[in-house]
């Protein structure tokens, strides 16, 4: 019984390596050319299978939390494993989806397909910040009911939206933000920081939050759940900003 919450995190780790694979075989860019030339963009399937990948992982890593603190089975190698499977699926299969979203930014444009190899390379900055703010978390030991950092398995998830945006959504110009080298630029430089620093965040998994500290929680899930409603995949960065909005004002007035 103690390895049930282990074997699930090995499944965390077993679909972030199914995103990779998904990742790695989009290697087909279709482009697609109307009567005045203009261009437009179907994203390939498997990037968006990659995506799926990473939610299912997403909500295995929120099951093997709960399992193991069911089971009373919390302890130092779950830890560890948690921490390896999530450099994986939330930090390198993310990575690799921005990656290729770099990748068809740039071949939307003129001469693009001709594009270096260097510039798609930041993407993997978010993949060494997982890493480095997994590790701090390990060591830390004053994380019981905030994090120091956005968690990593919220990069993933919110990375992970991107393409079932681009596969859902009918709005261009949303398709355009998202893959314009510019915004993906930026997201890898924000969502990079945010892991790595020390802002105090929002823990969605402990239920043993003091009940006046929940508020937040509370106004999260209202808008998480209105959101969705009219703005389907969109409510993810949505969601995400109001995340990190609510996490640096509330806990500002509920930690002193």
């Amino acid at each position: 019984m103690k390895q049930i919450p282990n074997i699930f995190t090995l499944f965390n780790l077993f679909f972030g390596c199914l995103a990779i694979i998904f990742c790695l075989q989009t290697n087909t860019v279709v482009i697609y050319l109307d009567q005045q030339y203009n261009s437009s963009f179907n994203i390939p399937e498997k990037l968006t299978w990659a995506a799926i990948f990473i939610i299912i992982a997403a909500l295995i890593d929120f099951l093997d939390g709960f399992l193991a603190r069911l089971l009373n089975a919390v302890g130092d190698m779950g830890k560890q494993l948690d921490s390896l499977s999530d450099v994986v699926s939330f930090g390198v299969a993310p990575s690799m989806i921005i990656y290729q979203l770099l990748r068809f930014a740039y071949a939307r444009q003129e001469n693009g397909l001709e594009t270096s190899i260097i510039w798609m390379l930041p993407a993997m900055i978010i993949a060494m910040a997982a890493a480095y703010r997994l590790a701090k978390f390990n060591l830390s030991t004053d994380q019981q009911y905030y994090f120091k950092g956005v968690p990593v398995p919220a990069i993933g998830l919110l990375v992970a939206s991107f393409p079932m945006i681009l596969h859902f959504n009918s709005i261009a110009s949303v398709s355009s933000v998202i893959l314009s080298p510019a915004f993906l630029y930026i997201l890898i430089l924000v969502v990079s920081y945010l892991m790595v620093s020390n802002h105090l965040m929002l823990s969605l998994k402990k239920g043993d939050i003091p009940i006046q500290k929940n508020k937040g929680i509370i106004i999260l899930f209202l808008v998480a759940l209105v959101s969705a409603i009219f703005l389907q995949w969109l409510a993810v960065p949505i969601v995400f900003i109001f995340y990190i909005i609510i996490s640096l004002l509330s806990i500002k007035k509920t930690a002193t």
